[in-house]
């Protein structure tokens, strides 16, 4: 990150290009931009974007999930409520994607950033996936989800839930969201500036 102007930006890509061209290095041109923070970028399946907060005129640096890594994982869960699983028993299909929701990519990797109302879209598409999973498995309408093959379904904080022997949906958003604290003025570096020792 450069605090100054594209042109000072580019500069410092070509140095270091250079600096990693004797090492048989080279920068991927592909993957190489120059972006202003308020654009924002991805980088490990987060995107980094300063961003007004809301209710004030104050503007932070957010990470949140990216919408590559969000798709990912919708994709995921949509593979395992394919008509080619519905040979499997309800638990064994909401254990799997309870796993995935929390797993890496998943919730677990992106718990610390801004991401509980990504987490909860997610639930909703997996909700949405494991209802219709259901009612095909079982030729059933939303009112006799509570059949014995099913055990039950019941409701939590207003939402409905899934439950199957003893195994409950738990979804992404049971992974709690715990923020990084700002550490980068105590963390130290070669560059740090050294303590001028005391002369006699």
């Amino acid at each position: 990150m450069v605090n100054g102007t594209r042109a000072h930006a580019e500069a410092l890509r070509e140095e270091a290009a250079a600096v990693l061209a004797p090492m048989g290095l080279r920068l991927a041109e592909e993957k190489t931009r120059v972006v202003h923070i308020d654009e924002g970028f991805d980088f490990l399946s987060f995107t980094i974007r300063r961003m007004r907060k809301r209710g004030t005129s104050k503007q932070y640096v957010y990470t949140f999930p990216s919408r590559k890594a969000i798709q990912a994982i919708k994709d995921k869960i949509s593979a395992k409520t394919y008509r080619s699983t519905r040979n499997l028993d309800p638990d064994g299909l909401i254990q799997g994607i309870n796993r995935t929701l929390a797993g890496s990519p998943g919730a677990n990797y992106h718990r610390h950033g801004v991401s509980k109302a990504v987490f909860s879209a997610i639930d909703h598409h997996a909700w949405g996936r494991i209802m219709r999973w259901l009612r095909q498995k079982y030729k059933q309408g939303n009112s006799r989800l509570g059949m014995p093959a099913l055990r039950r379904r019941f409701c939590v904080r207003g939402t409905w839930q899934f439950a199957a022997n003893g195994v409950r949906f738990t979804g992404a958003s049971a992974v709690p969201v715990t923020r990084y604290r700002y550490r980068g003025s105590s963390i130290p570096t070669p560059w740090a500036p050294q303590p001028v020792p005391a002369t006699s």
